[in-house]
């Protein structure tokens, strides 16, 4: 069985879905790896690195796309490739199934099984092959670490013969994957850390970590039987919103986790907050590619707004691309290896599994996917009655933090 593994084809994306070390483990279960050339550039890999590990380097782009059993990437592949895949061939990677009807359908229409790595269930025994979680993680990391160096003091107390510089405040909205990194980086570098989630669950988690947890009375919120937190009706948006404003003009830097998957990001801090910060802070968007958490947030750019510095990057684990790219490629090779057929060294798509029956979303020329054809027949407009926009689902959002 040949496993492909294409170049990322968005400028942005310095992720990639193999390392060397994990294409030594294909070839070791009797996989056939075939890499596009050049493949592993923006993480210091040469071709040789995978070679010499067991990878062939294809003739071309379309050779591999052609000829591979098994695709995989970081990134959804652009439209116009389906066309060269072959009818059959399972592609794995990010999909963003709920916003991608198009593509998805052309996945359907061509027989190419699809697996997204944005719906792998979060239980225990898919825990090492959740990618959002481990690139969340990476990102919270590297929020605070990029907030920190923007930052025009220290984040540490430090008492020096002139005097004592207090530590720096940093207060963290949403305690999900990303959030509890951040915290903890935070408190590895001597910030002060708040910390606010609308789920009372994460409280001891946040203090774990030695952050203090912000609590705001918001009535019924709770989160999803998978973790996630619930999306929080408008008054409780509004609460919430006033109640964390104090903390955010009083931080030196806000870092915001709010990211939903398949919706738009909630906004949680208003253009009137960031004008009453204190002129050099800092605030870090996480979730700026899906509308924003922070009012003035502009995708890929930071700008300055009273003097308060708003970043909104595209790909934060794409900064530190060399392990994010070691992380994602090991949740590959784990979602690989819990469905390989070692006597017949293949790929077995077990349909009645679990896991498979949570992010298979298209399968011999059918969506498969029960929550995606749910939501797509949502979005159908009624035979008889004019059009209606309907919500995106009713499931409840998978989001790193605050809804």
């Amino acid at each position: 069985m040949q496993i492909g593994i294409p170049k990322e084809t968005k400028p942005e994306e310095t992720r990639v879905a193999l390392s060397p070390e994990v294409t030594a483990k294909y070839v070791k279960k009797g996989a056939e790896v075939l890499i596009e050339a050049g493949l592993g550039a923006s993480c210091h890999w040469s071709d040789a690195d995978f070679t010499k590990m067991g990878a062939k380097v294809a003739s071309s782009r379309e050779e591999l796309l052609k000829s591979s059993d098994i695709l995989l990437r970081v990134g959804k592949p652009q439209i116009d490739e389906l066309s060269v895949l072959r009818t059959g061939c399972l592609h794995i990677s990010y999909l963003d199934p709920f916003n991608e009807r198009e593509l998805v359908s052309e996945m359907q229409n061509k027989g190419i099984s699809s697996i997204s790595m944005e719906m792998v269930p979060r239980t225990t025994r898919a825990q090492k092959m959740d990618a959002l979680s481990s690139q969340h993680s990476l990102a919270g990391y590297y929020m605070v670490i990029l907030a920190a160096e923007r930052f025009d003091s220290i984040l540490p107390m430090m008492m020096t013969p002139s005097g004592t510089i207090q530590p720096a405040r940093v207060f963290i909205i949403g305690a999900g994957v990303a959030g509890l990194q951040a915290i903890a980086t935070a408190k590895r570098l001597g910030a002060r850390v708040d910390a606010f989630d609308t789920r009372p669950v994460v409280e001891e988690q946040v203090k774990s970590l030695g952050g203090r947890f912000v609590k705001i009375d918001l009535g019924d919120t709770g989160e999803s039987d998978q973790g996630y937190a619930k999306e929080l009706t408008d008054e409780q948006k509004a609460k919430q919103q006033e109640a964390m404003a104090s903390y955010c003009v009083a931080a030196d830097i806000v870092i915001t986790t709010a990211a939903l998957f398949g919706r738009k990001a909630p906004i949680v801090i208003k253009k009137e907050v960031v004008e009453r910060m204190k002129p050099g802070s800092v605030i870090v968007d996480y979730a700026v590619m899906t509308g924003g958490n922070v009012e003035g947030s502009k995708p890929g750019e930071e700008v300055i707004v009273n003097g308060v510095r708003i970043i909104g990057l595209a790909n934060y684990p794409g900064q530190i691309a060399v392990d994010a790219s070691r992380m994602y490629a090991n949740n590959l090779y784990n979602m690989i290896d819990e469905f390989w057929d070692d006597e017949k060294k293949s790929f077995h798509l077990d349909r009645e599994d679990e896991i498979i029956q949570g992010c298979l979303i298209t399968h011999a020329g059918e969506l498969v996917n029960e929550m995606i054809r749910n939501t797509y027949s949502k979005e159908e407009p009624a035979k008889e009655e004019p059009a209606r926009e309907e919500p995106a689902t009713e499931e409840p959002a998978k989001e790193e933090g605050v809804a």
